[in-house]
């Protein structure tokens, strides 16, 4: 079996109003060799942008990669890192019984994680680092374009 690629990811999720218009953007990077890629919805919130930012970007990947997938949304970290487990165990439910909201990302992102190695790296928004910088353009820009459509 070949090498596994390494791949940097960086995501980001916007809501014109939470919920509103929602746009997503990842910026993806092999070497040298960067896509943007981004995406919005009418209706949405900033917690399922950020998911689906994080679903695209690892869905756009062709074949099995380690990614370093960086995020400022501590809900998409904790989730798929922590909570995720005990949800599943619970058939999608909290511990305090409740449904798991957005539990339909949760489960695609479950799936796009499943072929990969991945590293989340948690990085502050709107402090500096450049590529979470272009992912919040990316999906603010998505935004923003949806809410005038």
């Amino acid at each position: 079996m070949s090498e596994l690629k390494t791949v940097e990811i960086a995501t980001d999720g916007a809501c014109k109003g939470n919920p509103g218009p929602g746009g997503w953007g990842a910026l993806i990077r092999y070497g040298e060799t960067e896509k943007h890629i981004s995406g919005g919805e009418p209706e949405t919130t900033n917690n399922r942008m950020e998911l689906r930012a994080a679903i695209e970007a690892l869905n756009a990947l062709k074949r099995p990669c380690r990614v370093k997938l960086s995020i400022d949304s501590t809900y998409v970290k904790d989730g798929i890192t922590k909570w995720i487990f005990a949800w599943q165990k619970n058939g999608w439910r909290t511990a305090a019984k409740k449904p798991v909201k957005n539990a339909d990302l949760w489960q695609d992102l479950l799936k796009a994680v499943d072929r990969h190695e991945i590293e989340w790296v948690w990085v502050k928004g709107h402090s500096g680092d450049a590529d979470n910088d272009r992912a919040d353009q990316l999906a603010s820009d998505a935004a923003l374009a949806i809410s005038m459509s």
